[in-house]
Parts: C-alpha cells; structure tokens; sequence
C-alpha cells in the first residue's frame, strides 16, 4: 500500500500585508513616457529651429531703412575675408539702390591685429566708391550680439532706428533676432553668393551649427560665435 503525497502548490505565493494580499509591484511606465516625451519635444524644438534657420535664409526682406549693417568676419590685416567682402559687396549694393543713407560696418579685433573688422570693412567699401561720410565703423564687440548692440547704442545716439541686416543666409534668423533684441527694428538681407553656399555639405554644416548657436542664445541670452569660422 502506498502512501498519497501531499499535493504540491505550484502557485506563486501571492505577497501578504497584515492579512491582506498585495498587489504585484508595477514597473515605473510613467518614467519611460516622460523619458520618450522629453525626447520627442527636444527633438521638435532642434527639428523646427533647423527649419526656420533655413527658411529665413531664403528670404530676402529688402526694404527702406536708416542704415545697413554689415556683420564682420575676419579680416586680415586690413582686407577682408572672402566671407566679408561678399558681405560687404552685398551691403554696397543695398546701399546703391537707395534703401539707405548709410552702411555701417561691426566688428572688433582680435589680440595683435592692427584692424578692426569694422575698419577693414570701411576701407574696403570707400576704396570701392562709397562716400566716405555714408560708411560708419562701430568697432566694438567680438561677436554678433556685442557687435548688434553696440550698433544699437550708436543708433540711438545718432537718432536712427531701423536696419538692413547683412550677413550670411544661415545666420540671418540669428542675427535678426539679436538686433531686434538689441532695440533695432531690423531686417535681413542675407548674401547669395560666397563660400558658405557654395555646397550642399558647406550649407549642412551651417545649418546645424547655427541651429545650435541660436538655440544656445534661447536658452543663456549669450553669443556662441567663433570668430575661427570666419563667421559674425
């Protein structure tokens, strides 16, 4: 005769608190959506700052202003990059078709130049025909923001208030945005011609590097410029 064995439960063993069963602990889902929520709105905020970067870099807003302003680039000893003097050809045409009285040159110098941007730019216009009197240097700052406000300090005490802003197509959102903040009631005719449109690639990289450069002025109200770039 054989003895029966006991029955073996193989249920898992339900948790139990002062007699009561526990639920079974629940993995953390809500920390897995804010992760995926914080990347999906990063990822729009980088994606549609990228895409006005470049829709604003195809528009040209040409129109009646007190001045031009030209945002430097490196200048070596005395003559200006190529970057600048597309720029500054860029303005001169502005400035010949009678938008403005004036163009006003920016940019500062860097340690054991003997120019400034803002005077190697002068020198390059009047040299080719622009009077001399209608060329303003505004030789302070070292990037785009100090050079913009101290375009808008000199406006003030001059008693004019709106601007053309001429610099590269992918920094013209930027540039804008700084100028308008700055106190000027600016807008941008961006450059067609020059090394920085030359290629797809060169374009890219603009693209992306402004992208960032704005989005770093969003968040801090400070300049991310390089002057190595070449770019204001």
């Amino acid at each position: 005769m054989t003895t029966a064995r006991p029955a073996v439960d193989d249920a898992p063993t339900i948790p139990m608190h002062d007699g009561y069963p526990q639920p079974p602990r629940r993995r953390p889902h809500w920390m897995w959506r804010l992760v995926v929520g914080a990347l999906l709105v990063a990822a729009l905020l980088v994606g549609g700052t990228a895409f006005r970067v470049w829709q604003v870099a195809r528009v040209d807003q040409r129109q009646p202003a007190d001045a031009v302003i030209v945002l430097g680039a490196a200048q070596y000893d005395g003559e200006p990059s190529s970057i600048f003097a597309y720029r500054l050809r860029h303005a001169e045409a502005l400035y010949d078709d009678g938008l403005a009285p004036r163009i006003v040159t920016t940019g500062g110098n860097r340690v054991g130049d003997a120019y400034t941007e803002a005077e190697a730019g002068r020198r390059y216009l009047i040299e080719r025909g622009v009077p001399p009197e209608d060329v303003i240097a505004v030789e302070e700052g070292a990037d785009t923001l100090l050079s913009l406000q101290a375009v808008a300090a000199r406006a003030e005490q001059d008693g004019w208030h709106s601007a053309l802003v001429v610099s590269d197509p992918w920094h013209s959102l930027r540039a804008r945005i700084m100028a308008r903040d700055s106190g000027l009631e600016a807008w941008t005719s961006p450059t067609r011609s020059g090394p920085v449109v030359q290629t797809r690639e060169t374009q890219l990289r603009y693209i992306v590097r402004e992208t960032a450069a704005l989005l770093y002025y969003r968040l801090t109200n400070a300049s991310a410029d390089t002057r190595s770039t070449g770019l204001g």
